[in-house]
């Protein structure tokens, strides 16, 4: 069963920030037209629909082609996909390296690695899912990955502040999303109990009904990463969405691989983000990711046109 749509009017609306990083900036007024956006992240039970449909073999689980990654050991062309390990004890958060982990046979079904399932996992977010993967979904289900500038219009829910529950991040206390809790990388203390990701529609809302936009996975955007967002009047209204769904639709007919050198927008931060390192879990961040990138904290979900 596809997850339920909600309609959203559609509008102008003040996109991105001056406030945190660099490329959230420059804030400008973004319009956007009217669209359903799925209340909820398209989860495990969902894409292993899609996947008994179709018989459809995620990036994940191929194996890598060797002319498209050269000077890779040969032991790693194996298919797989990144994996998060908390290190022993505090380190330098400057090198990714020492908590991101490959892991062969890593995938949707298995997305720590073997021994690893989804079986009691069936309500949460899908991950290890590639841009690519994402994508053939949308296709099979009539639907499409959206925009950048849609997905941040989705995700303010009508508000304007830092998150869409306001300025505060925890309100009364009360934990809004699921974000690292604790120090990062080594000692989660769990969102609300819940360590890695959470069942969907398992923290509140936003002004649009739409649950899961903030935390718990980042989610695909068929825009293509920039280090900046275009200046305010440099396209015209609809542009970003006709570039982005052509680039999405070239990108990802059924025989396509994805291109490792280009760069998807990812928007939303996801469980392992933490103030201290990643403070991205707001409307207006943005994220870059290549189109084969799939890891324990990427996910997806589509958007119908009114």
């Amino acid at each position: 069963m596809l997850t339920e749509l909600i309609e959203l009017p559609g509008g102008a609306f003040e996109m991105g920030s001056t406030a945190f990083y660099p490329e959230e900036t420059p804030t400008h007024t973004a319009t956007v037209g009217a669209l359903a956006f799925e209340r909820h992240p398209v989860t495990n039970a969902q894409y292993a629909r899609f996947v008994d449909d179709t018989g459809y073999v995620t990036v994940a689980e191929r194996p890598l082609d060797p002319e498209a990654y050269p000077g890779v050991a040969e032991a790693d062309l194996v298919p797989g996909a990144l994996v998060f390990r908390p290190t022993p004890g505090p380190v330098h958060l400057g090198d990714w390296r020492q908590w991101w982990d490959w892991a062969p046979a890593a995938s949707w079904r298995h997305p720590e690695g073997l021994g690893s399932t989804v079986d009691d996992r069936l309500d949460h977010p899908v991950v290890q899912i590639s841009y690519s993967d994402a994508a053939a979904y949308a296709r099979w289900a009539g639907r499409r990955l959206p925009t950048e500038a849609e997905w941040e219009y989705a995700a303010r829910g009508g508000a304007s502040t830092t998150y869409p529950w306001g300025d505060d991040v925890a309100p009364n206390g009360e934990l809004m999303a699921n974000t690292w809790q604790g120090r990062f990388p080594y000692r989660n203390d769990g969102a609300n109990g819940w360590f890695g990701t959470s069942p969907v529609g398992e923290f509140p809302p936003n002004g649009f009904g739409l649950v899961d936009m903030i935390g718990n996975v980042w989610e695909w955007t068929s825009t293509r990463y920039t280090m900046r967002h275009r200046r305010a009047g440099a396209e015209r209204p609809g542009d970003e969405h006709r570039e982005a769904w052509a680039s999405e639709k070239a990108c990802c007919t059924p025989s396509h691989e994805p291109d490792p050198s280009v760069n998807q927008t990812l928007k939303g931060g996801s469980h392992l983000c933490a103030p201290e390192y990643c403070h991205r879990y707001r409307p207006a961040a943005r994220s870059s990711q290549s189109q084969d990138s799939a890891t324990v904290h990427i996910g997806f979900r589509c958007v119908a046109d009114a």
